[in-house]
């Protein structure tokens, strides 16, 4: 730094931003109250009526020497008639605002702006801070945040343990809210008011109605908190948030209701680890009283209090099945755990042919879809899924090889890419052989095929090799084979990876 830059620092004023807290004077920091009353300027956003909640918070604090700024707000609407619409109305008023500040900054006049909650928690401070702080000696002062307010005025914890919190702005729409609901362990939404009916809405659509808490003007006049689904929406205004508090059980939880709505969901995990799974996948295992599934598939699921888990073996479907019906109708809110798409070779099936039976048809059964393990192999190689496919299982132990056979006759003369899933095991040595020499007789031997194995997880190997070159030695339980059409093609991109993919369109004849 030179010595003019040093002079010219020394000459400026200093930036503070600095939270008040969620609208008490007495949850003002210590350092707050410090910076305020020493300020040369105090400045503060306000609409157009011209009062501001954040100079009410101050306002025992001010020594009433002070420069005051009121920094009001053009537009608290969308409508606007500038010809950058509603962002570019904002945009002009922050710098005009942000000028005014540094007329105070270059005159050697330190500057408090002050901030609700805390400026960098969509604070309006942080707009100046963007356009000041690269400019001038600046210290942003942390406040309490509406989030700590609202969970204080509840009495309820918003996390524990390895929970995580989701913050969500309510002007999100509605099927992004929805999602994120969805998936969140404990959230809050933000800015309600008129967005009060969608942000219901998506709780409701999410599974998550009954858990959320309303929140309005916590630690203010004002103050109101009751269950959100007993909130008039016309009553509700811009300071208020929707919680979802933690889902740690309390100490003294009730246990389930044996004449309560009890349920089955089957959750498909994708082929690997959190990565792969949806929203709603995320939102069915978090609002599980028990996890019901084959012990490899359930440690793949992160461990959450209050939860049972319940492990078995691959080989017992039916048992399993009926196990986690059993539990539903006794109270559990329960997810059976399957890996991939939990209706393709999976647990879908077999939760519903045990729930159709007449002693379980008073349980609900919900199907929650999940990445396909065919569709997951396929990105890894590029697009070997682009046009017709089908999907045939190589294992004879439900069906007998004749019927396998059979279907890939069927599906080779149809010229159809195949994903063949179970291609073999400890147990099941010959059916990968046996496939290839049958399928030799309608594709070529070079023909790209597609090996992936343990795709997404810690193993995981994917490469392509020619159809007269596949080796079952080479395949397990754990692979899935993917093999071309006439019409595949594997190409080289070297340096990039080679990859491998089915044209859209199929010749003419």
């Amino acid at each position: 730094m030179t010595d003019r830059q040093t002079v010219d620092q020394q000459a400026t004023g200093r930036l503070y931003g600095v939270g008040l807290g969620p609208g008490d004077p007495s949850l003002v920091t210590v350092r707050a109250a410090e910076l305020i009353g020493k300020a040369d300027v105090v400045a503060y956003h306000s609409a157009r009526h011209g009062r501001s909640i954040a100079r009410s918070i101050a306002e025992r604090y001010l020594t009433g020497g002070q420069i005051e700024e009121k920094l009001v707000y053009p537009i608290t609407v969308e409508t606007t008639d500038h010809p950058g619409g509603y962002r570019g109305a904002l945009d002009d008023f922050y710098q005009e605002a942000a000028e005014r500040l540094a007329a105070h900054l270059d005159a050697g006049r330190d500057v408090v702006v002050l901030a609700e909650g805390d400026p960098f928690f969509y604070g309006s401070y942080q707009h100046m801070h963007k356009r000041l702080a690269h400019r001038y000696p600046t210290e942003v002062v942390p406040g309490v945040t509406s989030i700590s307010a609202a969970a204080a005025r509840l009495g309820q914890p918003l996390t524990e343990a390895e929970e995580t919190l989701t913050v969500i702005p309510g002007t999100l729409p509605e099927e992004e809210l929805t999602a994120r609901l969805a998936a969140a362990d404990s959230a809050v939404v933000m800015k309600l008011g008129r967005t009060f009916p969608t942000v219901r809405r998506a709780l409701e659509r999410a599974g998550r109605l009954a858990d959320a808490q309303y929140v309005e003007r916590a630690f203010m006049d004002g103050e109101r908190t009751a269950p959100l689904a007993s909130v008039d929406p016309d009553t509700v205004p811009y300071f208020s948030v929707a919680v979802l508090p933690s889902k740690v059980a309390p100490l003294e939880a009730p246990a389930p209701d044996p004449s309560g709505p009890g349920s089955v969901t089957v959750v498909g995990t994708g082929p690997a680890g959190p990565l792969w799974l949806t929203p709603e996948a995320r939102g069915a295992l978090a609002a599980a009283t028990d996890l019901v599934g084959y012990t490899t598939y359930l440690d793949r699921v992160p461990e959450r209090p209050g939860q049972t888990r319940h492990g078995s073996d691959n080989k017992v479907e039916s048992e399993r099945a009926e196990f986690a019906l059993d539990l539903a109708r006794r109270g559990h809110r329960v997810v059976v755990v399957s890996s991939g798409d939990p209706g393709v070779f999976a647990m879908a099936t077999a939760v519903l042919e045990v729930a159709c039976e007449e002693s379980y048809r008073e349980v609900p059964v919900r199907i929650v879809p999940g990445m396909t393990a065919a569709h997951a192999a396929a990105s890894r190689a590029g697009a070997p899924l682009g046009h017709d496919y089908a999907v045939v299982s190589l294992s004879d132990r439900l069906k007998p090889w004749d019927v396998v056979a059979q279907r890939l006759r069927a599906a080779a003369g149809a010229d159809l890419v195949l994903a063949l899933y179970n291609p073999g095991s400890q147990s099941r040595t010959t059916q990968v052989g046996r496939a290839r020499d049958l399928l030799l007789e309608y594709r070529a031997p070079e023909t790209p095929v597609v090996m992936a194995r343990d795709v997404g997880g810690p193993t995981e190997r994917v490469r392509t090799v020619p159809l007269g070159e596949l080796d079952p030695a080479e395949v397990d339980m754990r692979t899935i084979l993917l093999i071309g059409s006439s019409q595949t093609r594997h190409v080289a991109r070297a340096p990039h990876p080679d990859v491998t993919w089915t044209p859209r369109r199929y010749p003419e004849a």
